[in-house]
């Protein structure tokens, strides 16, 4: 069994301004790492803002976004994540890419399954075809982005072989409370972490509340952001906990295949 302290940055962006960005979260990262965190979760399109000007912030999968993480996790020994727009090896367009970087420099990649059409993101990025379970020190965890929360069946899939899900976002204030709920679901159907990352601040037109959060495998909030303005969560995650609850309430044994 193994146990962590994650921090959930919940920021705000520069529109469309890596390099402004970088400068912000990197005193950012530092402070979570110092206070104890092993795994350090931005947001979604964390250096660029939720920009469907793909022409103008899409970056090849080594550019600087995801250098930015590598570095970080490097410096400070921590895993460090946040979803870049990026453009794979042979690729024609980008997608939405969840990087996880490793302290030992190894980077985990999570392409976006569920662009969000709503918003015309299916337009401009790729969707990905395949999951994303990483060990980050023992502890068992899925990557998802943003929209991915709104299918249950992507989350199902992995169940038993996950502890904890990660979800950067850019999820409107506008409908804030979709986004507390599917979380809290998530964690209680799946009787595992989530953990929430959401921005705060204007972008794109767009106002975003934050409501970041950590919820427990037994749907708890451990950690939760009340107020939209920028600020980290820390919580331990252990994977014993996990085990206990699926052990005293075997839900997941009488879930159907589908």
């Amino acid at each position: 069994m193994s146990s962590l302290i994650v921090a959930a940055l919940q920021h705000d962006i520069v529109w469309e301004d890596p390099a402004a960005n970088f400068a912000r979260l990197a005193p950012r990262i530092e402070g979570a790492a110092a206070d104890g965190a092993r795994l350090v979760v931005l947001s979604e399109m964390y250096a660029t803002g939720f920009s469907m000007d793909a022409g103008r912030i899409a970056e090849p999968d080594d550019g600087p976004s995801c250098e930015f993480l590598v570095e970080q996790a490097a410096r400070h020994h921590v895993w460090v994540g946040g979803s870049v727009p990026s453009v794979a090896p042979g690729a024609t367009r980008p997608s939405n890419c969840f990087v996880l970087a490793a302290p030992d420099g190894v980077v985990h990649r999570y392409r976006k399954i569920h662009p969000f059409s709503y918003g015309g993101e299916h337009e401009v990025y790729d969707a990905g075809t395949q999951h994303v379970v990483v060990d980050v020190d023992g502890l068992r965890v899925a990557l998802f982005v943003c929209y991915d929360l709104r299918f249950a069946d992507e989350f199902w899939d992995l169940a038993l072989d996950v502890d904890c899900y990660l979800v950067p976002a850019n999820w409107p204030a506008s409908r804030r409370e979709h986004w507390r709920t599917l979380l809290r679901a998530r964690a209680i159907e799946n009787q595992a972490y989530v953990v929430g990352v959401n921005r705060v601040g204007s972008g794109g037109g767009l106002d975003y509340s934050g409501d970041s959060i950590i919820v427990g495998p037994f749907g708890e909030i451990l950690e939760e952001a009340t107020q939209p303005v920028e600020v980290t969560l820390r919580a331990e995650l252990d994977s014993a906990v996990v085990v206990a609850t699926r052990e005293r309430y075997p839900f997941l044994a009488d879930r159907r295949p589908h």
